[in-house]
């Protein structure tokens, strides 16, 4: 196949955004069809370890961001009931120090705006009330367009599915398939400070239960607080993935928890209520001229806080291997560079979730104990163990632009 002058992306979500911009840094004439009307990203926080935080300095953001970010001190776990800790492991200055780049807390809104910016700047062209259909080939003129649901078609050398976990572009690469309800739900929200009761530490924390965990960290240089609380639960009812979540429901499902989570519960004046999905591990990530990106190939649960991140280094990674390969070489060396690292973190994700939730009762509980005692007695053993996932850097020697 031959290089790519052009690239039609379908999703304007992050991972989408940044492959936009990674290529067309280079030059690449780049389309990204959004199925909303107007560009945004529905409000929560993102946790931004410094393994993706490498890559949106290469794309000349972390400037532009600096100025929304909050920079955590600890990640904690700590006891639903007492507030025990069962970890606190040092952030800020010393994780810049081990791993060449800060840790952020970012509003996943703020982050989405400069990206768009960014896009428009270098000349990406967003098409909204886009929503992709499918999409076809034609071998001939080493093409494939794009299929929109009103009829529209848009050509391009190379189609980027980075349409999320229900992404037609994969329905149509390997076949209908519903995503797995991983038996979890999550309420998310933000609050702002101004109408908080409490003092919330400035940390990256999870609240650690029987069958469900909480987490919460400031966002905007401390202006608001973030929340995620994920419960068990054995079935999903509602056709939608994410809908507006029941606050009062919510506040009785975490009213028996420390203080510091149920009194902020209780500031929450909404909240969206998401099912969390996944997928098994997918025979391939590209066929032809269509190649998925994020969640579209490797959906995962928020356990390791790693969903951005890995959508933010496969934009990084897709536009080198094209930068510097024909075609089918670089999508061969796209998905034979991120799918073991993508799957890693899923298993790691979906571990985590055994251990904020006590699985096994009072073995779970043991489980926290011996994280505690390895904290305590052997220094660093829980950074060496996040060394290969916040110390990997995509951006080491390849410098796109």
């Amino acid at each position: 196949m031959d290089q790519v002058n052009r690239v039609v992306i379908a999703g304007a979500g992050i991972g989408g955004l940044c492959a936009a911009l990674a290529l067309a840094k280079q030059g690449v004439e780049v389309v990204v069809c959004e199925q909303a009307a107007r560009l945004g990203e529905v409000g929560a926080g993102l946790q931004i370890s410094p393994n993706a935080l490498k890559v949106l300095r290469q794309l000349g953001l972390e400037s532009e961001l600096s100025q929304f970010v909050f920079n955590p001190q600890y990640a904690a776990i700590r006891d639903y009931k007492t507030g025990e800790y069962y970890l606190k492991s040092p952030l800020g200055k010393q994780a810049e120090a081990r791993y060449g780049a800060p840790y952020w807390h970012l509003h996943r809104a703020d982050l989405h705006q400069v990206l768009a910016e960014a896009c428009t700047q270098v000349g990406v062209e967003m098409v909204l009330n886009a929503t992709a259909a499918g999409y076809r080939e034609n071998t001939e003129l080493k093409q494939v367009y794009l299929l929109l649901e009103d009829g529209r078609e848009f050509g391009a050398d190379l189609l980027i599915g980075a349409d999320g976990i229900r992404s037609k572009i994969r329905e149509q690469m390997l076949g209908q398939e519903r995503p797995t309800f991983m038996g979890q739900v999550a309420w998310r929200g933000v609050i702002p400070v101004s109408d908080l009761n409490i003092d919330i530490k400035p940390d990256a924390c999870v609240w650690v239960g029987p069958g469900r965990h909480f987490v919460s960290y400031y966002l905007r240089g401390g202006d608001c607080v973030n929340f995620v609380a994920v419960e068990e639960r054995s079935d999903w009812l509602s056709e939608s993935w994410r809908e507006e979540g029941d606050v009062e429901e919510l506040k009785r499902a975490f009213a028996d928890w420390h203080p510091e989570v149920s009194e902020l519960i209780k500031s929450a004046s909404s909240t969206f209520l998401w099912a969390l999905n996944g997928r098994a591990e997918l025979p391939m990530w590209s066929k032809g001229r269509a190649v998925l990106l994020g969640d579209a190939c490797h959906p995962m649960l928020p356990f390791m806080a790693q969903g951005a991140a890995m959508a933010i280094e496969d934009g990084y990674v897709l536009a080198k291997y094209l930068s510097r390969c024909a075609l089918d070489d670089a999508l061969l060396k796209y998905e034979q560079s991120r799918k073991p690292r993508a799957t890693k973190i899923q298993q790691m994700s979906k571990a985590n979730a055994g251990l904020y939730h006590m699985h096994g009762g009072g073995l779970g509980k043991m489980k926290l104990k011996a994280l505690q005692a390895a904290g305590r007695f052997v220094p660093n053993v829980i950074q060496s163990k996040l060394d290969a996932v916040y110390g990997y850097d995509v951006t080491k020697g390849c410098s796109l632009f």
